[in-house]
């Protein structure tokens, strides 16, 4: 499972911070930030979800008002939203 996310796209919300850790607030910017994800784009960021964090992830997506996060399966198949 993978969890793509696009930084322009959020607008500091932090849903995604209360559902995962990986996800931090970046006050300064008023944005969230993917941590250890690799940036694969202009502010567009990946991050192979670990074992056991599937839930998370797939939750940290679901809240985000702006569907910043996408989430896909081991597939590629798109899960969240």
């Amino acid at each position: 499972m993978r969890v793509e996310f696009n930084r322009d796209t959020c607008i500091g919300i932090y849903n995604c911070v209360a559902e995962w850790e990986k996800f931090q607030k970046d006050l300064e910017e008023g944005k969230a930030d993917l941590v250890g994800s690799e940036e694969i784009d202009t502010n567009i960021f990946v991050l192979e979800v670990p074992e056991g964090e599937e839930f998370e992830a797939e939750m940290a997506g679901r809240v985000c008002p702006v569907d910043a996060i996408t989430v896909y399966d081991d597939e590629g198949n798109q899960t969240v939203p």
